[in-house]
């Protein structure tokens, strides 16, 4: 069985008190417990704070270009879908330049799960808007306040019949850890967007501004409701409701390729004459 150090990568150079230490933690627990070795988990990146997250962890990792996470990660499965893929983004890598590769892989619905650190801010890059910043708010790039209104992820997912939809917050480390381990063992796209104060750049979504809204879904919720799913994502301000919002259980994307169903693709050997005669196929 593994343990959390058989998953301690590089020591995270984030700021102090950053909620990205949270979720580094509770990935490799999330991992631990559901008894997932290192080498059995891709984890894929883009650009930001949140893409430094795989070099802080020791597995299989690649390092990609800004918003351009999802589309690595759904190639890595197509190739190898015995892994486990973990796509790791920011709002603003993933709902920012990703915005069109988040749209067409829940459309796709491969086999990944997408981890979404959310502090509505970019951090990398010093602190201007990201799609998911309060409008009117106030940084160095917008002085007069942010003047469109945020992206809402979740209702977006929700509408597009994402597989998998939830919110987690960081400073609720047990809670987030079993949305996690949901969100991995979940079969199809699965979206956890994670509330994660930047200490930095954003003094209005502190760990106090959300301890004093966030609540759980409550037990009797049915996330098989796709009505009542969004009508919940879209509540936000004195109370902000987390935990797994909807699930719609429908075909992958790699169940639907049969060239890749008894064997992962690089696994399997093909010589001159194979590729010929597929391709001869087409004419």
């Amino acid at each position: 069985m593994p343990t959390s150090e058989d998953y301690k990568g590089q020591v995270p150079a984030w700021c102090p008190g950053c909620g990205n230490f949270n979720i580094l933690s509770t990935v490799e627990e999330a991992l631990v417990e559901l008894g997932i070795e290192p080498w059995e988990v891709l984890m894929v990146s883009g650009i930001g704070q949140s893409g430094k997250l795989p070099h802080y962890t020791k597995c299989h990792t690649f390092n990609g270009l800004h918003g351009r996470t999802l589309p690595v990660a759904t190639a890595a499965k197509l190739a190898n879908h015995s892994l486990h893929v973990i796509a790791v983004a920011g709002d603003g890598d993933c709902y920012g330049e990703g915005g069109n590769h988040f749209l067409h892989t829940i459309r796709r619905n491969p086999n990944i799960t997408l981890l979404v650190h959310d502090n509505q801010i970019y951090g990398l890059t010093k602190g201007q808007a990201s799609p998911t910043t309060a409008q009117g708010t106030r940084t160095k790039i917008q002085p007069y306040g942010v003047l469109e209104e945020p992206l809402n992820p979740l209702a977006l997912a929700i509408s597009q019949d994402c597989s998998f939809v939830a919110r987690g917050f960081a400073g609720d480390k047990a809670y987030l850890k079993e949305l996690m381990k949901a969100a991995i063992s979940h079969k199809g796209f699965a979206l956890l967007d994670i509330l994660q104060p930047c200490v930095t750049f954003n003094k209005i979504n502190t760990f106090k501004w959300y301890r004093d809204r966030v609540y759980k879904l409550e037990e009797e919720y049915d996330p098989y409701n796709r009505l009542k799913a969004f009508e919940r994502s879209l509540e936000w301000g004195d109370r902000i409701p987390n935990g797994i919002f909807y699930i719609n259980e429908r075909e992958t994307l790699e169940e639907g390729i049969p060239t890749i169903q008894e064997e992962p693709l690089v696994r399997q050997k093909f010589s001159i004459e194979d590729v010929k005669h597929e391709i001869e196929k087409f004419y």
